[in-house]
Protein backbone atom coordinates (compact mmCIF):
# COMPACT_ATOMS: atom_id res chain seq x y z
CA UNK A 1 0.00 0.00 0.00
CA UNK A 2 2.98 2.04 0.13
CA UNK A 3 3.16 2.76 -3.69
CA UNK A 4 -0.68 4.34 -3.49
CA UNK A 5 -0.03 8.15 -2.40
CA UNK A 6 2.58 7.82 -5.61
CA UNK A 7 0.28 6.76 -7.51
CA UNK A 8 -2.13 9.15 -6.46
CA UNK A 9 0.97 12.10 -7.28
CA UNK A 10 0.78 10.72 -10.61
CA UNK A 11 -2.78 11.35 -11.17
CA UNK A 12 -2.05 14.44 -9.92
CA UNK A 13 0.60 15.41 -12.56
CA UNK A 14 -1.82 13.57 -15.49
CA UNK A 15 -4.95 15.23 -14.52
CA UNK A 16 -2.99 19.06 -15.38
CA UNK A 17 -5.52 19.88 -18.08
CA UNK A 18 -2.09 20.05 -20.46
CA UNK A 19 -0.89 16.17 -19.64
CA UNK A 20 -4.53 15.37 -20.40
CA UNK A 21 -4.36 17.22 -23.52
CA UNK A 22 -1.15 15.40 -24.27
CA UNK A 23 -2.64 11.80 -23.22
CA UNK A 24 -5.89 12.34 -25.51
CA UNK A 25 -3.37 13.50 -28.37
CA UNK A 26 -1.42 9.72 -27.61
CA UNK A 27 -4.70 7.85 -27.76
CA UNK A 28 -6.65 9.77 -30.31
CA UNK A 29 -3.24 9.24 -32.59
CA UNK A 30 -3.20 6.14 -31.36
CA UNK A 31 -6.37 4.87 -32.07
CA UNK A 32 -6.38 6.31 -35.79
CA UNK A 33 -3.34 4.18 -36.70
CA UNK A 34 -4.45 0.96 -34.96
CA UNK A 35 -7.88 1.47 -37.48
CA UNK A 36 -5.17 2.11 -40.60
CA UNK A 37 -3.91 -1.65 -42.32
CA UNK A 38 -0.32 -2.00 -41.64
CA UNK A 39 0.44 0.37 -39.25
CA UNK A 40 0.84 -0.44 -35.91
CA UNK A 41 2.00 1.53 -32.61
CA UNK A 42 5.67 0.93 -33.09
CA UNK A 43 5.53 2.73 -36.37
CA UNK A 44 4.04 5.44 -35.22
CA UNK A 45 6.23 6.07 -31.75
CA UNK A 46 9.15 5.95 -34.33
CA UNK A 47 7.88 8.51 -35.98
CA UNK A 48 7.03 10.76 -33.54
CA UNK A 49 10.34 10.28 -31.98
CA UNK A 50 12.20 13.13 -33.57
CA UNK A 51 9.47 15.43 -33.18
CA UNK A 52 8.40 15.07 -29.61
CA UNK A 53 12.49 16.29 -28.65
CA UNK A 54 10.59 19.51 -27.58
CA UNK A 55 8.53 17.86 -25.50
CA UNK A 56 9.36 17.25 -21.33
CA UNK A 57 10.02 13.77 -20.77
CA UNK A 58 6.63 13.38 -18.62
CA UNK A 59 4.58 14.77 -21.99
CA UNK A 60 6.35 13.13 -24.61
CA UNK A 61 5.92 8.96 -22.39
CA UNK A 62 2.22 9.61 -22.04
CA UNK A 63 2.22 10.35 -25.71
CA UNK A 64 3.68 7.33 -26.59
CA UNK A 65 1.44 5.31 -23.78
CA UNK A 66 -1.62 6.99 -25.38
CA UNK A 67 -0.34 5.37 -28.61
CA UNK A 68 0.14 2.17 -27.29
CA UNK A 69 -2.58 1.60 -25.76
CA UNK A 70 -4.66 3.12 -28.57
CA UNK A 71 -3.35 1.21 -31.31
CA UNK A 72 -4.23 -2.12 -29.86
CA UNK A 73 -8.41 -0.55 -29.29
CA UNK A 74 -7.89 0.57 -33.08
CA UNK A 75 -6.89 -2.58 -34.62
CA UNK A 76 -10.39 -4.35 -33.78
CA UNK A 77 -12.26 -1.88 -36.23
CA UNK A 78 -10.47 -3.11 -39.10
CA UNK A 79 -10.86 -6.82 -38.08
CA UNK A 80 -14.55 -5.93 -37.62
CA UNK A 81 -15.48 -4.44 -40.67
CA UNK A 82 -12.80 -4.83 -43.09
CA UNK A 83 -11.45 -8.21 -42.16
CA UNK A 84 -8.05 -6.43 -42.51
CA UNK A 85 -6.22 -6.98 -39.42
CA UNK A 86 -4.67 -3.47 -38.17
CA UNK A 87 -2.08 -5.53 -35.84
CA UNK A 88 -0.74 -8.89 -36.01
CA UNK A 89 -2.73 -9.24 -32.26
CA UNK A 90 -5.92 -8.43 -34.08
CA UNK A 91 -5.91 -11.52 -37.26
CA UNK A 92 -7.85 -13.60 -33.87
CA UNK A 93 -10.33 -10.74 -33.80
CA UNK A 94 -10.96 -10.96 -37.71
CA UNK A 95 -12.72 -14.62 -37.86
CA UNK A 96 -15.44 -14.08 -35.69
CA UNK A 97 -15.95 -10.07 -35.88
CA UNK A 98 -16.16 -9.76 -39.60
CA UNK A 99 -18.77 -12.50 -39.58
CA UNK A 100 -20.77 -10.60 -36.72
CA UNK A 101 -20.67 -7.60 -38.51
CA UNK A 102 -21.65 -9.56 -42.00
CA UNK A 103 -25.00 -10.99 -40.40
CA UNK A 104 -25.40 -7.29 -39.27
CA UNK A 105 -24.06 -7.14 -35.95
CA UNK A 106 -21.07 -5.15 -36.70
CA UNK A 107 -22.14 -2.60 -33.87
CA UNK A 108 -22.17 -5.56 -30.99
CA UNK A 109 -18.92 -6.84 -32.45
CA UNK A 110 -17.31 -3.30 -31.89
CA UNK A 111 -19.13 -2.19 -28.58
CA UNK A 112 -17.96 -6.21 -27.13
CA UNK A 113 -14.00 -4.84 -28.61
CA UNK A 114 -14.18 -1.80 -27.04
CA UNK A 115 -15.72 -2.35 -23.75
CA UNK A 116 -13.38 -6.05 -23.32
CA UNK A 117 -10.33 -3.80 -24.21
CA UNK A 118 -11.63 -1.32 -21.31
CA UNK A 119 -11.91 -4.18 -18.90
CA UNK A 120 -9.00 -6.16 -19.44
CA UNK A 121 -6.43 -2.91 -19.81
CA UNK A 122 -7.60 -1.65 -16.72
CA UNK A 123 -7.85 -4.58 -14.61
CA UNK A 124 -3.86 -4.72 -15.87
CA UNK A 125 -3.08 -1.67 -15.01
CA UNK A 126 -4.12 -1.85 -11.30
CA UNK A 127 -1.76 -5.43 -11.69
CA UNK A 128 1.12 -3.42 -13.01
CA UNK A 129 0.80 -0.56 -10.80
CA UNK A 130 1.30 -3.44 -7.19
CA UNK A 131 3.34 -5.62 -9.27
CA UNK A 132 6.07 -3.23 -10.61
CA UNK A 133 7.05 -2.23 -7.39
CA UNK A 134 7.92 -5.43 -6.20
CA UNK A 135 9.80 -6.21 -9.12
CA UNK A 136 11.91 -3.15 -9.25
CA UNK A 137 12.93 -3.29 -5.88
CA UNK A 138 13.92 -7.20 -5.84
CA UNK A 139 16.02 -6.10 -9.00
CA UNK A 140 17.32 -3.16 -7.55
CA UNK A 141 19.78 -5.63 -5.48
CA UNK A 142 21.51 -7.44 -8.86
CA UNK A 143 24.91 -6.96 -9.47
CA UNK A 144 26.75 -6.37 -12.28
CA UNK A 145 27.33 -10.12 -13.57
CA UNK A 146 23.42 -10.42 -12.46
CA UNK A 147 22.51 -7.34 -15.22
CA UNK A 148 24.83 -8.58 -17.79
CA UNK A 149 22.90 -11.81 -17.13
CA UNK A 150 19.85 -10.49 -17.70
CA UNK A 151 21.07 -8.79 -21.01
CA UNK A 152 22.04 -12.45 -22.47
CA UNK A 153 18.26 -13.31 -21.06
CA UNK A 154 16.78 -10.36 -23.24
CA UNK A 155 19.09 -11.37 -26.57
CA UNK A 156 18.23 -14.88 -26.79
CA UNK A 157 14.64 -14.71 -25.62
CA UNK A 158 13.94 -11.93 -28.34
CA UNK A 159 16.22 -13.42 -30.83
CA UNK A 160 14.40 -16.75 -30.38
CA UNK A 161 10.72 -15.80 -30.25
CA UNK A 162 10.39 -12.52 -32.04
CA UNK A 163 9.88 -13.89 -35.50
CA UNK A 164 8.97 -17.11 -37.69
CA UNK A 165 12.69 -18.78 -37.71
CA UNK A 166 14.90 -18.73 -34.53
CA UNK A 167 18.20 -18.33 -36.79
CA UNK A 168 16.53 -15.41 -38.90
CA UNK A 169 15.98 -13.90 -35.52
CA UNK A 170 19.60 -14.47 -33.94
CA UNK A 171 21.32 -12.89 -37.51
CA UNK A 172 18.80 -9.97 -36.81
CA UNK A 173 20.10 -9.65 -32.92
CA UNK A 174 23.44 -9.52 -34.62
CA UNK A 175 23.03 -7.10 -37.22
CA UNK A 176 21.59 -5.00 -34.13
CA UNK A 177 24.46 -5.65 -31.85
CA UNK A 178 27.08 -4.78 -34.67
CA UNK A 179 25.60 -1.30 -35.29
CA UNK A 180 25.50 -0.61 -31.66
CA UNK A 181 29.52 -0.79 -31.56
CA UNK A 182 30.10 1.55 -34.41
CA UNK A 183 31.06 4.57 -33.02
CA UNK A 184 34.09 5.74 -30.29
CA UNK A 185 34.47 3.22 -27.73
CA UNK A 186 34.17 5.10 -24.07
CA UNK A 187 37.09 3.47 -22.56
CA UNK A 188 39.75 3.45 -25.16
CA UNK A 189 38.89 6.57 -26.96
CA UNK A 190 39.67 4.08 -29.92
CA UNK A 191 37.00 4.06 -33.20
CA UNK A 192 35.44 1.49 -33.90
CA UNK A 193 34.06 0.02 -37.33
CA UNK A 194 33.35 3.55 -38.55
CA UNK A 195 35.13 3.48 -41.50
CA UNK A 196 37.30 5.97 -41.58
CA UNK A 197 34.06 8.44 -41.53
CA UNK A 198 33.85 11.31 -39.27
CA UNK A 199 29.83 11.42 -39.44
CA UNK A 200 30.21 7.72 -37.42
CA UNK A 201 32.23 9.13 -34.75
CA UNK A 202 29.52 9.35 -32.55
CA UNK A 203 27.77 5.97 -33.27
CA UNK A 204 24.48 5.44 -35.38
CA UNK A 205 21.19 6.96 -33.71
CA UNK A 206 19.12 4.46 -32.51
CA UNK A 207 16.22 6.71 -33.21
CA UNK A 208 17.45 6.97 -37.35
CA UNK A 209 17.39 2.86 -37.15
CA UNK A 210 13.93 2.91 -35.28
CA UNK A 211 12.52 5.36 -37.92
CA UNK A 212 14.14 3.34 -40.84
CA UNK A 213 12.94 0.19 -39.53
CA UNK A 214 9.41 0.73 -38.15
CA UNK A 215 8.60 3.65 -40.15
CA UNK A 216 10.37 3.63 -43.79
CA UNK A 217 10.92 -0.09 -44.06
CA UNK A 218 7.22 -0.78 -43.03
CA UNK A 219 6.06 1.64 -45.09
CA UNK A 220 7.53 0.18 -47.89
CA UNK A 221 6.81 -3.01 -47.55
CA UNK A 222 2.99 -2.11 -47.11
CA UNK A 223 3.02 -0.45 -49.49
CA UNK A 224 4.10 -3.26 -51.79
CA UNK A 225 2.07 -5.47 -50.72
CA UNK A 226 -1.55 -2.95 -51.02
CA UNK A 227 -3.99 -3.82 -53.51
CA UNK A 228 -5.43 -1.00 -55.52
CA UNK A 229 -9.01 -0.24 -55.78
CA UNK A 230 -11.78 1.15 -53.51
CA UNK A 231 -12.10 -0.37 -50.17
CA UNK A 232 -15.10 -1.61 -49.00
CA UNK A 233 -16.22 -1.36 -45.58
CA UNK A 234 -19.23 -3.28 -44.38
CA UNK A 235 -21.70 -0.74 -42.88
CA UNK A 236 -22.51 -0.47 -39.38
CA UNK A 237 -25.66 0.10 -38.43
CA UNK A 238 -26.87 3.21 -36.58
CA UNK A 239 -28.19 3.53 -32.71
CA UNK A 240 -28.02 2.54 -29.51
CA UNK A 241 -30.48 -0.64 -29.56
CA UNK A 242 -27.64 -2.21 -31.71
CA UNK A 243 -25.04 -2.19 -29.74
CA UNK A 244 -24.75 -5.27 -27.24
CA UNK A 245 -27.94 -6.82 -25.61
CA UNK A 246 -28.58 -8.71 -22.56
CA UNK A 247 -27.12 -11.87 -23.96
CA UNK A 248 -24.50 -10.56 -25.04
CA UNK A 249 -23.50 -9.04 -21.93
CA UNK A 250 -23.85 -12.65 -20.54
CA UNK A 251 -21.77 -14.36 -23.08
CA UNK A 252 -19.24 -11.27 -23.03
CA UNK A 253 -18.11 -10.61 -19.43
CA UNK A 254 -16.45 -13.92 -18.58
CA UNK A 255 -14.71 -14.18 -21.83
CA UNK A 256 -13.44 -10.49 -20.78
CA UNK A 257 -11.81 -11.87 -17.36
CA UNK A 258 -10.67 -14.62 -18.78
CA UNK A 259 -8.56 -12.69 -21.74
CA UNK A 260 -7.03 -10.44 -19.05
CA UNK A 261 -6.06 -13.64 -16.31
CA UNK A 262 -4.10 -15.05 -20.06
CA UNK A 263 -3.18 -11.35 -21.59
CA UNK A 264 -1.23 -10.19 -18.18
CA UNK A 265 0.91 -12.95 -17.61
CA UNK A 266 2.15 -13.81 -21.15
CA UNK A 267 2.64 -9.67 -22.08
CA UNK A 268 5.33 -10.02 -19.05
CA UNK A 269 7.40 -12.96 -20.71
CA UNK A 270 9.28 -12.63 -24.23
CA UNK A 271 6.93 -15.26 -26.16
CA UNK A 272 4.83 -13.30 -28.57
CA UNK A 273 3.44 -10.89 -26.46
CA UNK A 274 -0.45 -10.04 -27.33
CA UNK A 275 0.06 -12.44 -30.46
CA UNK A 276 0.02 -14.89 -28.54
CA UNK A 277 -2.21 -14.08 -25.91
CA UNK A 278 -5.03 -13.85 -28.31
CA UNK A 279 -4.82 -16.97 -29.80
CA UNK A 280 -4.40 -18.72 -26.59
CA UNK A 281 -7.65 -16.82 -25.48
CA UNK A 282 -9.39 -17.62 -28.64
CA UNK A 283 -8.48 -21.16 -27.95
CA UNK A 284 -10.08 -21.20 -24.32
CA UNK A 285 -13.25 -19.71 -25.82
CA UNK A 286 -14.14 -22.46 -28.11
CA UNK A 287 -13.13 -25.07 -25.07
CA UNK A 288 -15.21 -23.51 -22.76
CA UNK A 289 -18.52 -22.40 -24.91
CA UNK A 290 -20.55 -25.25 -24.35
CA UNK A 291 -23.77 -24.85 -26.28
CA UNK A 292 -22.10 -21.87 -28.62
CA UNK A 293 -19.32 -23.19 -29.76
CA UNK A 294 -21.17 -24.18 -33.40
CA UNK A 295 -21.46 -20.61 -33.43
CA UNK A 296 -17.28 -20.53 -33.64
CA UNK A 297 -16.25 -19.62 -37.07
CA UNK A 298 -19.98 -17.85 -37.58
CA UNK A 299 -19.85 -15.23 -35.51
CA UNK A 300 -19.44 -15.66 -31.86
CA UNK A 301 -19.42 -13.48 -29.64
CA UNK A 302 -17.00 -14.99 -26.70
CA UNK A 303 -14.13 -14.97 -29.94
CA UNK A 304 -14.13 -11.23 -30.28
CA UNK A 305 -14.49 -10.67 -26.38
CA UNK A 306 -11.60 -12.96 -25.04
CA UNK A 307 -8.78 -11.97 -27.87
CA UNK A 308 -9.35 -8.69 -27.51
CA UNK A 309 -9.24 -8.45 -23.53
CA UNK A 310 -6.48 -10.67 -23.88
CA UNK A 311 -4.60 -8.18 -26.45
CA UNK A 312 -4.77 -5.07 -23.76
CA UNK A 313 -3.93 -6.90 -21.01
CA UNK A 314 -0.82 -8.50 -22.61
CA UNK A 315 0.01 -4.48 -23.85
CA UNK A 316 0.78 -3.69 -19.70
CA UNK A 317 2.04 -6.86 -19.26
CA UNK A 318 4.80 -5.61 -21.52
CA UNK A 319 5.32 -2.77 -19.46
CA UNK A 320 6.16 -4.63 -16.48
CA UNK A 321 9.78 -6.53 -17.54
CA UNK A 322 10.40 -2.80 -19.24
CA UNK A 323 9.76 -0.69 -16.65
CA UNK A 324 11.82 -2.78 -13.90
CA UNK A 325 14.43 -4.60 -15.69
CA UNK A 326 14.44 -2.99 -19.18
CA UNK A 327 13.91 -5.74 -20.75
CA UNK A 328 11.86 -5.12 -24.20
CA UNK A 329 9.29 -8.20 -24.89
CA UNK A 330 7.76 -6.31 -28.16
CA UNK A 331 8.50 -4.28 -30.96
CA UNK A 332 6.76 -1.63 -29.90
CA UNK A 333 8.55 -1.61 -26.03
CA UNK A 334 11.86 -1.57 -27.86
CA UNK A 335 10.77 1.51 -29.36
CA UNK A 336 9.62 2.62 -26.29
CA UNK A 337 13.00 2.06 -24.13
CA UNK A 338 14.32 4.07 -27.21
CA UNK A 339 12.13 6.59 -26.62
CA UNK A 340 13.52 6.96 -22.61
CA UNK A 341 16.74 6.59 -24.30
CA UNK A 342 16.88 9.49 -26.36
CA UNK A 343 15.67 11.75 -22.64
CA UNK A 344 18.71 10.27 -21.09
CA UNK A 345 16.55 7.93 -18.71
CA UNK A 346 16.92 4.23 -18.72
CA UNK A 347 14.56 1.71 -17.91
CA UNK A 348 15.36 -0.64 -15.17
CA UNK A 349 15.72 -1.91 -11.99
CA UNK A 350 16.77 2.27 -10.53
CA UNK A 351 14.06 3.90 -12.65
CA UNK A 352 11.37 3.61 -9.83
CA UNK A 353 14.07 5.75 -7.76
CA UNK A 354 15.54 7.85 -9.82
CA UNK A 355 12.54 8.78 -12.18
CA UNK A 356 9.61 7.79 -9.61
CA UNK A 357 7.27 10.75 -10.79
CA UNK A 358 7.79 9.95 -14.32
CA UNK A 359 6.96 6.37 -14.04
CA UNK A 360 3.81 6.69 -12.07
CA UNK A 361 2.68 9.71 -14.09
CA UNK A 362 2.87 7.26 -17.15
CA UNK A 363 1.11 4.44 -15.17
CA UNK A 364 -1.73 6.60 -14.05
CA UNK A 365 -1.91 8.11 -18.03
CA UNK A 366 -3.03 4.29 -18.88
CA UNK A 367 -5.70 4.85 -16.00
CA UNK A 368 -6.80 7.88 -18.28
CA UNK A 369 -6.08 6.77 -21.37
CA UNK A 370 -8.30 3.44 -20.70
CA UNK A 371 -11.59 6.04 -20.13
CA UNK A 372 -10.29 8.23 -22.69
CA UNK A 373 -10.71 5.13 -24.96
CA UNK A 374 -13.93 4.04 -24.60
CA UNK A 375 -15.24 7.48 -24.61
CA UNK A 376 -13.17 7.49 -28.40
CA UNK A 377 -14.30 4.43 -29.65
CA UNK A 378 -18.03 3.64 -28.95
CA UNK A 379 -19.68 6.76 -30.19
CA UNK A 380 -17.04 7.58 -32.73
CA UNK A 381 -16.85 4.40 -35.15
CA UNK A 382 -18.07 6.62 -38.22
CA UNK A 383 -14.88 8.53 -38.04
CA UNK A 384 -12.84 5.89 -37.65
CA UNK A 385 -14.57 4.31 -40.70
CA UNK A 386 -13.62 7.48 -42.73
CA UNK A 387 -9.73 6.92 -41.81
CA UNK A 388 -9.71 3.50 -43.99
CA UNK A 389 -11.05 5.94 -47.46
CA UNK A 390 -7.28 7.76 -47.24
CA UNK A 391 -5.86 7.12 -50.20
CA UNK A 392 -3.14 4.58 -49.90
CA UNK A 393 -0.30 6.72 -51.67
CA UNK A 394 -0.98 10.01 -49.71
CA UNK A 395 -0.54 8.09 -46.46
CA UNK A 396 2.62 6.03 -47.33
CA UNK A 397 3.92 9.21 -48.92
CA UNK A 398 3.46 11.10 -45.68
CA UNK A 399 5.57 8.34 -43.46
CA UNK A 400 8.29 8.64 -45.85
CA UNK A 401 8.40 12.66 -45.71
CA UNK A 402 7.67 12.74 -41.67
CA UNK A 403 10.67 10.05 -41.32
CA UNK A 404 12.90 11.98 -43.13
CA UNK A 405 12.34 15.41 -41.64
CA UNK A 406 12.27 13.60 -38.24
CA UNK A 407 15.86 11.97 -39.15
CA UNK A 408 17.14 15.67 -40.45
CA UNK A 409 15.93 17.27 -37.22
CA UNK A 410 17.81 15.06 -35.10
CA UNK A 411 21.53 16.69 -35.79
CA UNK A 412 20.33 19.19 -38.83
CA UNK A 413 22.73 16.36 -40.94
CA UNK A 414 22.21 15.23 -44.82
CA UNK A 415 24.10 11.78 -43.50
CA UNK A 416 21.28 11.09 -40.87
CA UNK A 417 18.58 11.14 -44.14
CA UNK A 418 20.91 8.80 -45.86
CA UNK A 419 21.27 6.39 -42.90
CA UNK A 420 18.22 6.38 -42.48
CA UNK A 421 17.34 5.72 -46.19
CA UNK A 422 19.68 3.18 -46.23
CA UNK A 423 18.34 1.05 -42.99
CA UNK A 424 15.00 1.51 -44.39
CA UNK A 425 15.66 -0.33 -47.68
CA UNK A 426 17.81 -3.18 -45.22
CA UNK A 427 14.36 -2.89 -43.09
CA UNK A 428 12.09 -3.40 -46.08
CA UNK A 429 13.98 -6.71 -47.31
CA UNK A 430 13.95 -8.13 -43.89
CA UNK A 431 10.37 -8.18 -43.94
CA UNK A 432 10.49 -9.72 -47.17
CA UNK A 433 12.18 -12.26 -46.51
CA UNK A 434 10.87 -13.30 -43.09
CA UNK A 435 13.44 -11.34 -41.04
CA UNK A 436 11.97 -10.00 -37.75
CA UNK A 437 13.01 -6.45 -37.14
CA UNK A 438 12.80 -5.51 -33.98
CA UNK A 439 15.48 -7.67 -32.52
CA UNK A 440 17.73 -5.69 -34.57
CA UNK A 441 16.61 -2.66 -32.61
CA UNK A 442 16.80 -4.57 -29.37
CA UNK A 443 20.40 -5.89 -29.83
CA UNK A 444 21.38 -2.18 -30.95
CA UNK A 445 19.64 -0.64 -27.82
CA UNK A 446 20.63 -3.34 -25.62
CA UNK A 447 24.08 -4.32 -26.84
CA UNK A 448 26.24 -1.04 -25.71
CA UNK A 449 24.64 -1.93 -22.11
CA UNK A 450 25.61 -5.44 -22.23
CA UNK A 451 29.21 -4.77 -23.06
CA UNK A 452 29.86 -1.78 -20.34
CA UNK A 453 28.26 -4.40 -17.69
CA UNK A 454 30.46 -7.34 -19.19
CA UNK A 455 33.69 -5.17 -18.86
CA UNK A 456 32.95 -3.85 -15.33
CA UNK A 457 32.14 -7.62 -14.13
CA UNK A 458 35.66 -9.17 -15.57
CA UNK A 459 37.70 -5.82 -14.08
CA UNK A 460 36.40 -6.21 -10.56
CA UNK A 461 37.33 -9.85 -10.94
CA UNK A 462 40.09 -9.15 -12.39
CA UNK A 463 39.39 -11.33 -15.53
CA UNK A 464 37.65 -14.36 -14.08
CA UNK A 465 35.00 -15.82 -16.45
CA UNK A 466 33.47 -17.46 -13.58
CA UNK A 467 32.58 -14.55 -12.12
CA UNK A 468 29.95 -14.32 -14.17
CA UNK A 469 27.86 -17.49 -13.78
CA UNK A 470 28.76 -17.92 -9.88
CA UNK A 471 26.12 -15.55 -7.98
CA UNK A 472 22.69 -17.61 -7.58
CA UNK A 473 21.09 -14.86 -9.43
CA UNK A 474 23.09 -14.58 -12.83
CA UNK A 475 23.25 -19.08 -12.64
CA UNK A 476 19.19 -19.06 -12.07
CA UNK A 477 19.17 -16.50 -15.05
CA UNK A 478 21.04 -18.59 -17.54
CA UNK A 479 18.98 -21.83 -16.84
CA UNK A 480 15.18 -19.55 -17.22
CA UNK A 481 17.12 -18.74 -20.47
CA UNK A 482 16.37 -22.60 -21.42
CA UNK A 483 13.16 -22.69 -19.84
CA UNK A 484 11.76 -19.33 -21.68
CA UNK A 485 12.70 -20.30 -24.68
CA UNK A 486 11.10 -23.90 -24.45
CA UNK A 487 7.85 -22.04 -22.94
CA UNK A 488 8.07 -19.62 -25.46
CA UNK A 489 8.59 -22.27 -28.32
CA UNK A 490 5.86 -24.33 -27.27
CA UNK A 491 3.60 -21.48 -26.67
CA UNK A 492 4.18 -20.89 -30.20
CA UNK A 493 3.47 -24.25 -31.84
CA UNK A 494 0.27 -23.90 -29.63
CA UNK A 495 -0.26 -20.53 -31.45
CA UNK A 496 0.38 -22.36 -35.17
CA UNK A 497 -2.13 -25.26 -33.89
CA UNK A 498 -4.78 -22.52 -33.63
CA UNK A 499 -4.23 -21.06 -36.57
CA UNK A 500 -4.26 -24.30 -38.54
CA UNK A 501 -7.37 -24.93 -37.32
CA UNK A 502 -9.17 -21.61 -38.31
CA UNK A 503 -7.43 -22.24 -41.44
CA UNK A 504 -9.30 -25.51 -41.35
CA UNK A 505 -12.91 -24.07 -40.55
CA UNK A 506 -12.54 -20.68 -42.45
CA UNK A 507 -12.18 -23.41 -45.48
CA UNK A 508 -15.42 -25.21 -44.00
CA UNK A 509 -17.36 -22.51 -43.76
CA UNK A 510 -16.37 -21.19 -47.74
CA UNK A 511 -17.64 -24.72 -48.65
CA UNK A 512 -20.66 -24.75 -47.13
CA UNK A 513 -21.49 -21.01 -48.64
CA UNK A 514 -20.43 -22.54 -51.83
CA UNK A 515 -22.87 -25.30 -51.51
CA UNK A 516 -25.64 -23.60 -50.38
CA UNK A 517 -25.20 -21.01 -53.36
CA UNK A 518 -25.17 -24.32 -55.60
CA UNK A 519 -29.16 -25.48 -53.99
Amino acid sequence: MGDLPALLEGFTTVLHPTYLLYALFGVFVGTAVGVLPGIGPAMTIALLLPLTYSLEPAAAIIVFAGIYYGGMYGGSTTSILLNTPGESASIVTALEGNRMARAGRGAAALATAAIGSFVAGTVATVALTFVAPVVARWAVRLGEPDYFALMVVAFITVGALLGSSVPRGIAALGLGLFLGLVGTDTLTGQQRFTFGLPSFADGIDVVVVAVGLFAVGEALYTASRLRHGPVHVIPVEKGWRTWMKREDWRRSWKPWLRGTAIGFPVGTIPAGGADVATFLSYAAERRLAGPHRKQFGRGAIEGVAGPESANNAAAAGVLVPLLTLGLPTTATAAIIIAAFQSYGIQPGPLLLQNQSGLVWALIASLYIGNVMLVVLNLPLVGMWVRILQIPRHYLYAGILLFGALGSYALNFSPVDVLILLGIGVVGFFMRRFGYPVAPMVVGMILGPMAEDRLRRSLAISQGDLTYLVTSPFAASAYLAIVVVVCLGLWLRRREQKVDAELEGLAEEIRVESQQQEVR
